[in-house]
C-alpha cells in the first residue's frame, strides 16, 4: 500500500519507556482494552502459560491513571523515523485520521485522534501495565494505540503473515477500537458484558470482528493506494490470528465457546466485507445489542 508520508501536525505520537512489567495477576478491576490477537499467540510465540492469563485476554488491570505514562523529548517526526516499522505506523495513523475524521464530522460525532505509543518489552498505559506478549492494543482510558514493533517480525515469522499491508491492518484494527470508543459502542458493550457475563465472550468477538470490518473500510476508502497483493496480505493476516487457528497451533482443541476474537473465517470475512463495501454502515451488522 502506497502510504509514504505523514504530517506531524496530523498525528500524536510518543516513545514510551521499556520495562514496566507484563500481564497483571488475578483479581482487581479491569477496563476493556482491544487487542489484535488472543493470549494463545503469547503461548505459541513467547512460551507463556495461557491458564495464567485468561483473566486479562481483553484488557489489562486498571493500575495507572491516564497521563502518568513515560514520555520522551523526541518530536513526532523523530519518533516516527526511528525505524521502518515506526514510519509505516505513522504513515498509517495519518491516513486513518484523514479517512475517519470527515466521517465523524458528517455524522455529527465529536472526533479526537488517538495517540500512537511505541514501546519495547513492556510499558505503562492508562489501562495499567502491559507486556509486548499481548500484541498491539488500544487503551480507551487514554485513547492510545500501543505497539511494540517487534510484533511485526513475530507476525511474519511465527504466523506467516508478513508484508506491509498486514502491518497496516494491525494499525487499522486498533484504530477500529478507537472508533468504537468514540461512538459509545465500547461502553455499551462493557455494560452488557457486566450485566450478562454469559455473553461476555460473544460480545467481545463482535467487537473484534467489527474492528476488523472498520479496518477493511479504511482500506476500501483508499483503494487507489492499494498495490496488487495487498488485500491478500491482509486476508492472510486476519486468517492467521483467528481463534481456531491459534488454538490448533498451540496444540489445543478448538473451543468456540472460548473464542474472544472470532474464527479465521470470520475475521477474514469481516475484513473482506469492509474492503469491498468501503462503507462503515456495513460494520453495523456485527452489532445488535439484543
Amino acid at each position: 500500500m502506497r502510504l509514504n508520508r505523514f504530517d506531524p501536525r496530523n498525528i500524536r505520537v510518543r516513545q514510551g519507556g521499556g520495562g514496566g512489567g507484563g500481564f497483571p495477576g488475578g483479581g482487581g478491576g479491569k477496563v476493556g482494552c482491544g487487542t489484535l490477537v488472543i493470549v494463545v499467540v503469547a503461548a505459541l510465540v513467547f512460551g507463556v502459560d495461557p491458564g495464567q492469563m485468561l483473566g486479562t485476554i481483553d484488557g489489562v488491570q486498571q493500575s495507572a491513571p491516564a497521563g502518568q505514562r513515560p514520555q520522551s523529548d523526541l518530536s513526532e517526526t523523530q519518533v516516527c523515523e526511528q525505524n521502518e516499522y515506526a514510519l509505516e505506523a505513522c504513515n498509517a495513523l495519518d491516513s486513518l485520521n484523514r479517512t475517519w475524521q470527515p466521517e465523524f464530522e458528517r455524522a455529527g460525532i465529536a472526533f479526537r485522534d488517538p495517540e500512537l505509543a511505541f514501546y519495547t518489552g513492556g510499558t505503562n498505559s492508562g489501562c495499567g501495565g502491559a507486556s509486548s506478549a499481548m500484541g498491539p492494543f488500544y487503551c480507551p482510558a487514554d485513547q492510545g494505540i500501543y505497539i511494540d514493533t517487534s510484533f511485526y517480525d513475530t507476525l511474519a515469522r511465527e504466523l506467516g503473515a508478513g508484508g506491509d499491508f498486514a502491518r497496516y491492518y494491525v494499525m487499522a484494527h486498533e484504530y477500529g477500537h478507537h472508533i468504537q470508543y468514540l461512538t459509545g459502542l465500547a461502553g455499551q458493550v462493557r455494560s452488557a458484558q457486566s450485566q450478562n457475563p454469559g455473553r461476555a465472550n460473544e460480545l467481545q468477538v463482535r467487537m473484534e470482528l467489527q474492528a476488523d470490518c472498520y479496518a477493511g473500510v479504511w482500506a476500501g476508502k483508499n483503494r487507489n493506494l492499494i498495490d496488487p497483493g495487498d488485500m491478500e496480505e491482509g486476508l492472510r493476516a486476519a486468517s492467521a490470528i483467528g481463534d481456531d487457528t491459534l488454538q490448533r497451533q498451540a496444540g489445543q482443541q478448538v473451543s468456540p465457546e472460548s473464542f474472544t476474537h472470532g474464527s479465521s473465517a470470520q475475521r477474514s470475512e469481516a475484513l473482506r466485507r469492509g474492503m469491498e463495501q468501503a462503507d462503515d454502515s456495513v460494520c453495523d451488522a456485527y452489532f445488535d445489542m439484543r
